[in-house]
């Protein structure tokens, strides 16, 4: 596609521009003064999944881990959050050895997480922490907010992509976004979803993604008239020019276009279509174009698209080459959040890990560390998942070959080298490989199949022994 690329540049680390303690719902600082003040020092494990796939999603497409790990390295207490602490109400009756405590704290436990761009459905840890209580509390709330949001975008974007059948996408979605940083983020999950790029051009900076622009409106209007219009913006940027032709009257302006500036030799690299009759409009600005010997000239299209309406276009008919999606790509405007949990899975009691579970009817979780395997036929086809616990040996299901998903990314606080040079493109090859291992009908924009996901029978057995005891406890 050949809109023009404002920046490429080298990959640096997503820069933190606020202080991140106090970064959390206040009932997880709560917590940690009481269990603090009650000396509950001893290790858990929690485990972050979504609990059922939203509507219309037949996969997730993880995200986000990136951004979670530096925030779990860097998590630090200012002067400033313990001192707003120490003021408030919640917190009058907490000895002042917590907030000395919060002056030294770090995060100092192990996580093992799914990689990003990994396929992953209900019930599947995406994520999961062991830790002491207090810190693997802490930071169930940015866990969450980061994971799910990329999570999220990063599956719709899959999914547009899917639609697009190989036409490229690009992110445009940031004045669209719930706030700038919802905006930054959702370009990088959105390119590990496979989209070709996005405007966001500080996502170019921080995180080496591809951006490209093409001008609004307000250029074409700010002149006397179209034709004034197109030829500064070609005189700025002659090889790159991406040219708007909605403003007033479309195919008079690309046939304005072709008598113009058009001929073998044109270096006008695309024209957008954003409003109108996208498919007629296509059809008869390529015919303008081929006949005007412009037949390298590509056709970009925009204005509130979403996976139905190009699919739809492209069933059609429509001859456009490349697609801007916003505000649809962004907010996952069809199926706007997932719901992302992060439960106590196990504590340890004397040296010893004990299963944890909640019994709560329709949100009962299942005890103990657990991993999950995915399970490949010699196609290598994805045939089915297993959820097991931790300790439990690799499955022997005849004919498929099992891997595990839940992979060691942090050891005692610190991050775990990637065999990656650039991690944030191997995650969008590895969201792209998935997409291409999954059963073929997952794919489909509506979708009534369910991918298997299988619970082993020792966790089965382990989930109703502990339910058995609870119940009888409570008695």
């Amino acid at each position: 596609m050949a809109l023009p690329r404002l920046s490429f540049c080298v990959d640096i680390r997503f820069m933190m521009r606020r202080s991140i303690g106090v970064a959390t719902d206040l009932y997880e600082l709560t917590m940690a003064a009481a269990y603090f003040e009650q000396g509950m020092t001893q290790r858990a494990v929690f485990e972050l999944f979504i609990r059922s796939l939203p509507q219309n999603r037949s996969f997730l497409i993880t995200a986000g881990l990136d951004q979670a790990l530096e925030y779990l390295e860097s998590l630090r207490f200012t002067a400033d959050e313990i001192g707003y602490l120490k003021s408030h109400p919640a917190f009058e009756n907490i000895s002042g050895e917590f907030f000395e405590y919060l002056r030294e704290f770090r995060f100092t436990g192990d996580v093992w997480a799914m990689a990003e761009g990994t396929a992953a459905f209900g019930m599947e840890p995406i994520l999961r922490v062991e830790a002491p209580l207090i810190e693997a509390q802490v930071v169930e709330t940015y866990l969450l907010s980061t994971i799910t949001f990329q999570t999220l975008i990063a599956t719709k974007a899959a999914r547009i992509n899917i639609a697009a059948g190989g036409k490229d996408i690009v992110d445009f979605g940031t004045r669209r976004a719930h706030g700038p940083e919802a905006g930054l983020l959702a370009a990088r999950a959105s390119y590990i979803g496979g989209c070709l790029g996005t405007s966001n051009v500080e996502a170019g900076l921080l995180f080496n993604i591809p951006t490209f622009g093409t001008l609004a409106h307000s250029f074409i209007m700010s002149f006397e008239a179209e034709e004034e219009a197109f030829r500064a913006f070609l005189a700025s940027f002659p090889h790159s020019a991406t040219l708007l032709v909605d403003t007033y009257d479309t195919i008079n302006a690309v046939e304005m276009i072709c008598e113009k500036f058009g001929g073998p030799e044109s270096n006008i690299a695309a024209v957008r279509l954003d409003s109108g009759d996208l498919v007629d409009l296509s059809k008869r600005t390529r015919a303008l174009l081929d006949a005007a010997g412009m037949t390298s000239t590509t056709i970009f299209a925009s204005g509130d698209l979403n996976e139905e309406k190009i699919a739809d276009l492209l069933a059609r008919g429509a001859a456009i080459d490349a697609f801007g999606v916003g505000t649809e790509l962004v907010t996952s405007y069809d199926s706007p959040a997932l719901g992302g949990v992060y439960k106590l899975a196990a504590t340890e009691v004397n040296g010893l890990a004990v299963p944890r579970m909640k019994l709560s009817g329709g949100k009962t979780t299942y005890p103990g560390a657990k991993q999950v395997w995915r399970l490949t036929n010699q196609h290598e086809e994805y045939e089915r998942d297993i959820i097991a616990l931790t300790s439990e040996s690799e499955p022997d299901v005849g004919g498929l070959r099992p891997r595990p998903l839940l992979e060691p990314v942090m050891k005692d606080g610190r991050i775990q080298g990637s065999d990656s040079a650039n991690p944030l493109i191997a995650a969008r090859e590895r969201a792209k490989g998935e997409l291409a291992r999954l059963p073929k009908p997952l794919l489909e924009l509506d979708c009534k199949h369910g991918y298997p996901v299988m619970i082993s029978s020792l966790l089965e057995k382990k989930r109703g022994e502990l339910s058995e005891k609870l119940i009888a406890n409570r008695m």
